[in-house]
């Protein structure tokens, strides 16, 4: 377990409502920490007044990002919850409806849990590359929300998001500014926009986590370039991987890449143990750091880096998920699940030639 000592001064947790934030407030005032339980949980519920002011910026009233050439985000309209077969197996979560934070110890597996990583991240991989034919103008990001859940459930999984922490969707959509966690809606995609579409499947009781940014349109270079070298900044890094490697020679890797085109380097939202459960040690952080802990051998976790053309502040939406760049600048992401190998790294979630 990650020890408060190691925390301070930052809240640790992961994806939707699990965040890695700045905070002058004690952590023994925001978490409850048991060594003996597996769990670090934030004592004030979500919805508790002020808090999510205390972790994040609220956005100013920009309606045009600086550049004057597109508007900023709004939010649209959210359809209904979207159903899932009675028999399709779901992660504990979904029935408390609270994010269960980060889960301590490493994702270590046998080879049977090895072919459980390999068919979930496959799955999570074919459900990401098709909703990347579906982006182009005029679709909504609800239209791809609806695709993407059924292909999962068509597949007797379940989408990993949905019911997680009370997110009301299959899987995240994040255009332009948004950093991550945009929630799918009426909001039609616009020619020039980019989206990152984050897909994470449970399958036979194992997560696979992946995501992409893709291009709608006519993008602009400026656009072309950031989601370039986000890409390459998530390739290098994975290509370090091995036994024995340090973690932080993760961030360092995508910060040095990062900073050789002025890219911004996102520090609140980080990589994560998966598998059995959706989130668990080790955090994995995307900048330059001194954080200790190894790779092993068979461990499985996601890197996800995150980089901006300007701002690396995160302002969050009243819906308590959305988050994007304070300034509107565009924002890009790539992920992937990988096994810790004999020899390397198994990219889990990679499409098959």
């Amino acid at each position: 377990m990650v020890g408060a000592s190691s925390l301070q001064p930052r809240l640790l947790s992961s994806f939707v409502g699990d965040r890695l934030v700045q905070s002058r407030q004690p952590l023994a005032q925001l978490f409850h920490y048991n060594p003996g339980r597996k769990h670090v949980s934030m004592q004030l519920s979500r919805t508790f007044s002020g808090l999510t002011n205390l972790l994040f910026n609220r956005r100013n009233n920009l309606d045009e990002v600086p550049d004057g050439k597109r508007k900023c985000l709004r939010p649209g309209k959210l359809s209904p919850r979207r159903p899932v077969p009675n028999h399709i197996k779901r992660p504990p979560y979904v029935k408390t409806r609270m994010a269960p934070g980060i889960a301590s110890g490493p994702e270590v597996h046998d080879l049977k849990g090895i072919e459980h990583m390999r068919a979930s991240g496959r799955l999570a991989a074919q459900v990401l590359n098709y909703a990347g034919t579906l982006v182009k103008p005029g679709i909504t990001t609800d239209e791809i929300d609806e695709v993407v859940h059924q292909m999962i459930i068509d597949n007797g999984a379940y989408p990993s998001p949905l019911g997680y922490g009370g997110f009301p969707k299959s899987v995240c959509t994040s255009v332009n500014e948004c950093i991550c966690h945009g929630i799918p809606d009426s909001r039609p995609l616009q020619d020039g926009d980019i989206i990152n579409i984050d897909v994470t499947v449970y399958l036979n009781g194992y997560h696979g986590d992946t995501s992409a940014t893709f291009f709608c349109g006519d993008v602009s270079e400026e656009a072309r370039n950031l989601v370039k070298v986000t890409k390459e900044s998530l390739d290098k890094a994975i290509s370090i991987c091995a036994p024995g490697v340090e973690f932080k020679k993760i961030g360092k890797t995508i910060h040095d890449h990062a900073d050789k085109f002025g890219y911004g380097v996102v520090r609140q939202f980080v990589g994560h143990g998966v598998g059995r459960v959706f989130h668990a040690d080790p955090v994995v952080l995307h900048f330059r750091n001194n954080d200790g802990g190894r790779m092993v051998l068979n461990q499985t976790f996601t890197i996800e880096p995150m980089l901006t053309v300007g701002s690396i502040n995160p302002v969050m939406w009243d819906d308590d998920w959305t988050v994007v760049t304070e300034d509107g600048s565009l924002s890009a992401q790539f992920e992937h699940t990988i096994l810790i190998t004999e020899d390397g790294a198994e990219i889990l979630t990679q499409c098959e030639a």
